[in-house]
């Protein structure tokens, strides 16, 4: 297989991965957050709903990038898939956590509706969706055989 085959699908989902593992913590500077409004302050829910998926994404697009092996690169876009599937579904069972367990459901978005809507969409749910596409079509690629290979 070449080494081009995933390499813009991984090129965009490991700028996404670092994209929501740190907006969290630098988007309080901006008004751009969730619940809390403090910059660089831990909470279990950015844990959970943040962080581990940006960090699943990252790695995704690192194995996907340069592997010349479709087994490894199926394997680091499936990682950016269930990375991008939590992003989307993540903030909706964080509802079931209420307090008194490991995490908190997610805060409320801050500021106007328009802001609102792009906290969510930035955070969470828009791109669940821009990152599932991606590791979703880097997987049909790693499938098909082509005359180059």
């Amino acid at each position: 297989m070449q080494r081009s085959r995933g390499a813009g699908s991984a090129i965009l989902l490991v700028l996404l991965g670092i994209w929501d593992a740190i907006i969290p913590f630098v988007g309080p500077y901006f008004g751009y957050t969730f619940g809390v409004v403090v910059p660089w302050f831990f909470t279990y829910d950015r844990l959970w709903l943040d962080i581990l998926p940006g960090i699943a994404v990252f790695l995704g697009g690192l194995i996907l990038g340069p592997s010349a092996n479709r087994a490894s690169a199926g394997m680091g876009a499936w990682l950016a898939l269930i990375g991008g599937i939590w992003f989307t579904v993540g903030p909706v069972i964080s509802q079931l956590w209420r307090v008194g367990g490991l995490a908190a459901p997610i805060g409320a978005p801050l500021g106007g509706n328009v802001l609102q809507l792009l906290e969510q969409l930035g955070y969470f749910f828009g791109l669940g969706a821009v990152v599932t596409a991606l590791a979703a079509f880097a997987l049909g690629r790693m499938t098909v055989r082509s005359v180059h290979d």
